[in-house]
Order: structure tokens, then C-alpha cells, then sequence
């Protein structure tokens, strides 16, 4: 279905902040086939015409969620993050059954269509159910089965078979693929994390891993082998391929220099860190190296939300306080790490962007409120999206030219009666 979009604007998603006034964009069987000023549109012939009283964005990228965890929202609170994982989530996991995974995400995943999220990139249990729940919202998923040794589950090594198995069984359609998830050096062996990253290569699929997201999490290893965590994953030829590093809060120079050496890419989760004192990734000095970063919410236990835009206004502002700096991220910079960087950072040069070629993956905030004005120049509005916009501002949503979003309420599930069914289960698992 050919489809012509008309909006105030349009929001490219590129690092220069680009936007377009009074624009259309056309789409031809979910992919963009022009983009620019209406007034220089080429005819539109028959086509369904969309008008649209506000902004279009992209699809907003998560770069790194464990959405499922709506499950345990608030639960642990004003725990540090090692306690927090050993005292509320694991016993509450180990709990959990394919179903309520289905359920969490299937809410999860309406929870962030609803914020402007149209992918994400997903690292917990049951990753089939997963796929399933995002099948059936309509949104997209980079989902890395999770390798990690916890009690009751199969070996890290059985684990890391069914997950190249999986992603190796399933093709890829553009809306759901499958990656290895090694949680993280401290608690996968090396030689675990040396064999998933081989598989990874060898498959081209995503290697995703949390990286130095407390200043001790990795006392030991370095204790033990005398070398900082990356340097240690450098090591062990861990790095290389489409590795995507969560957090990276507690790197010095020459571990920056090394992501930059192995084209790692940091999944940079700025409220998540906040909310657990982790401390604050030195984005600016990843960016300034070249480094592709993107911005993701962390697990909405350990967020609480899953509202990538109001994330963004946080990295900003994270960014200038530790460079003491107004111009330590710009909004422009932070919009992008949302969208056009996010989706680089995760491999993904087909979202992202509002570019002919890309995926339309349609994002329409509605601008008739004070928070956008005034307007003097085109700038201003790319940052009143940033400082005073957020998810409650999104109005509807196109996956693939498909509608899942309608004047903010969802086409594809009934988002009251999954509340009730996670509230339900929620409560089952932390009895």
C-alpha cells in the first residue's frame, strides 16, 4: 500500500538535527520512498494520504531493555545494583514461566509503542516468547538470548547451543531477529563468552553484554588477571563483529580507546545508571573518539519506564553536569542517540532514520501544546522535543507502514487487560 504523509515536520534523526518543515514522506510497501518539502512532492497518484497536525520522528530504538521486567517494576527499590539482583530479581525469576514472559513483554511492548519505541533490544528469558509478543503488537525486537548461570537452568554452554540454534533457525524478517546475550565477564567464564562471540561472527549476529556498570563489579577478574574488563574481553577475542556493550559507566582512556579499536558499540542507559547510583558513562569522550552509542531504557525495573525520550533529556543533561558544560550533549546529539545512532550502535542501517530506503517506522508527536512553543527556528522545535516533550506526546505510531498507534490507543491489544493480567502475575511472584 502506497501511503503520502503530511506533517508540520519531519524529523530526520541524523547527528545535524535535521528537520524539515512543512514536509511529506512516502512510503510504498513499509519502506520510504521520498522525503521533503510537500511543495516539491512527486505526484501522489493513488495512494492513501495522511495528515497530520504535528511532527513525525523516527521509530524510536531502544538500544537496551529487559522488558519483560514490568513484572517487578519499583520492586528492590534503593537497592544497590549487585543486591538488587541477588535479593529481589533473580528469586523472583527463577519464578517465572514462559507465560508470564509472554504476557510482560506483550505489555512491555505496547507500553513502549505507545512512547514512540518501535524496536528494541531485548536480553531475558523464554526470547521465543518474546518474539511472539512482539508479533503480535507489531513492533520490532533485536532479542538476545541471555547466557547466565543461575540456578535450576540448563549449563551456559547448553544455553549458548539452543541460542545459536534459535537464532540460526529463524529468518530473518526484519521485525524480529536473535542474538547471544552473555550477561556480562563476572558471572559467564571466559571461555563461554570466547565461544559465543565465535558464533556470534560466524552467524552475523548480535553479541550483547553488560560492561562495566559498577566500579567493582570486575575487582576480581582484574584482580585475578591484572587487566581491566574490556582489556580482558580484548584478550580473549570477545570483541569484533556487531558487539554491543550495555552501560560502559567505569572506562578510562584505554578502555575507550579499545572499543574505539574494535568498533564496539555501548548501549548507553543514563536512568537506569541514576537510579542505581552506577554512575554516569562518559558519552562525550565515546562520541568525540567515534565510538556508536545509543540510548536505551535498561529494564523497566531498574528504570522504572520504558520512555525513551524522556531518557534522552536525561543523557543531556547528565552529560553537560559531568563536563560541567551546556554543550556536553546537545539536543540534537541526544535526539540521535534515540534514533539514527541507536540504530547503528545495534547494526540496523535500515531504522532509525526518516531517509528514502529505511523502513517506515513513523513516530507522529503531536505539537498543539505550550510545550512546543514558541517556534522562532527550526532548532527550537528539535528541542522541545528533547527538553519538554516526552512519550505522552506521541500520538500515533506506523510499524512498517503499518498503524499499531491511534490517536494513542493501540490497534493491536488491549493494553487495560494486560495491565490486569501483570498485575496478577506480579503479584504471584513476589509472594
Amino acid at each position: 500500500m502506497r501511503q503520502r504523509f503530511l506533517a508540520r515536520a519531519v524529523v530526520v534523526g541524523d547527528r545535524a538535527g535535521t528537520v524539515v518543515p512543512d514536509a511529506a514522506l512516502d512510503v510504498d510497501d513499509g519502506v520510504i520512498t521520498w522525503m521533503g518539502p510537500a511543495a516539491e512532492a512527486p505526484p501522489l497518484g493513488e495512494a492513501e494520504l495522511v495528515e497530520l497536525p504535528g511532527v513525525l520522528i523516527p521509530g524510536l530504538v531502544n538500544a537496551h531493555s529487559h522488558a519483560p521486567m514490568v513484572l517487578f517494576r519499583g520492586q528492590g527499590e534503593g537497592l544497590p545494583l549487585d543486591r538488587w539482583l541477588r535479593e529481589v530479581m533473580w528469586p523472583r525469576e527463577a519464578r517465572l514461566t514462559p507465560d508470564d514472559v509472554e504476557v510482560a513483554m506483550t505489555a512491555a511492548s505496547a507500553e513502549m509503542l505507545a512512547n514512540g519505541v518501535t524496536t528494541s533490544v531485548e536480553m531475558y528469558f523464554h526470547p521465543d516468547r518474546i518474539a511472539a509478543a512482539v508479533n503480535v503488537t507489531g513492533a520490532r525486537a533485536v532479542i538476545a538470548t541471555p547466557l547466565i548461570p543461575l540456578p535450576g537452568m540448563p549449563s551456559v554452554e547448553d544455553q549458548l547451543r539452543a541460542a545459536v540454534d534459535l537464532a540460526a533457525g529463524t529468518p530473518a524478517d526484519g521485525r524480529v531477529e536473535f542474538g547471544i546475550g552473555p550477561h556480562a565477564a563476572y558471572t559467564v567464564a571466559l571461555p563461554v563468552l570466547r565461544a559465543a562471540a565465535r558464533a556470534a561472527r560466524e552467524h552475523g549476529l548480535l553479541l550483547h553484554l553488560h560492561v562495566a556498570e559498577t566500579a567493582t563489579e570486575g575487582a576480581d577478574l582484574t584482580a585475578r588477571h591484572g587487566l581491566s574488563v574490556p582489556a580482558l574481553l580484548a584478550g580473549h577475542d570477545v570483541l569484533g563483529g556487531r558487539v554491543l556493550a550495555a552501560h560502559c559507566v567505569h572506562m578510562d582512556d584505554g578502555d575507550l580507546d579499545m572499543w574505539r579499536e574494535h568498533d564496539v558499540a555501548v548501549a548507553h542507559c543514563p536512568a537506569s545508571n541514576a537510579k542505581l547510583a552506577s554512575g554516569v558513562a562518559p558519552v562525550r569522550a565515546m562520541l568525540d573518539r567515534g565510538i556508536r552509542v545509543g540510548l536505551g531504557t535498561d529494564g523497566p525495573a531498574s528504570n522504572n519506564g520504558l520512555d525513551l525520550l524522556a531518557d534522552a533529556r536525561l543523557a543531556a543533561q547528565l552529560a553537560r553536569l559531568a563536563a560541567a558544560s551546556a554543550t556536553g550533549l546537545t539536543a540534537a546529539e541526544a535526539f540521535w542517540l534515540a534514533t539514527g545512532a541507536a540504530a547503528d550502535a545495534i547494526g540496523r542501517p535500515d531504522l532509525g532514520r526518516l531517509e528514502v530506503g529505511r523502513r517506515a517506522d513513523l513516530v507522529h508527536v503531536d505539537t498543539r501544546d505550550l510545550v512546543f512553543e514558541p517556534v522562532g527556528d527550526l532548532a527550537d522545535l528539535l528541542a522541545h522535543l528533547v527538553w519538554s516533550g516526552g512519550g505522552r506526546y506521541v500520538r500515533d505510531v506506523w510499524v512498517g507502514g503499518r498503524q499499531v498507534l491511534r490517536k494513542g490507543f493501540s490497534t493491536t491489544v488491549d493494553r487495560e487487560a494486560l495491565r490486569r493480567d501483570v498485575a496478577v502475575r506480579a503479584a504471584r511472584l513476589a509472594a
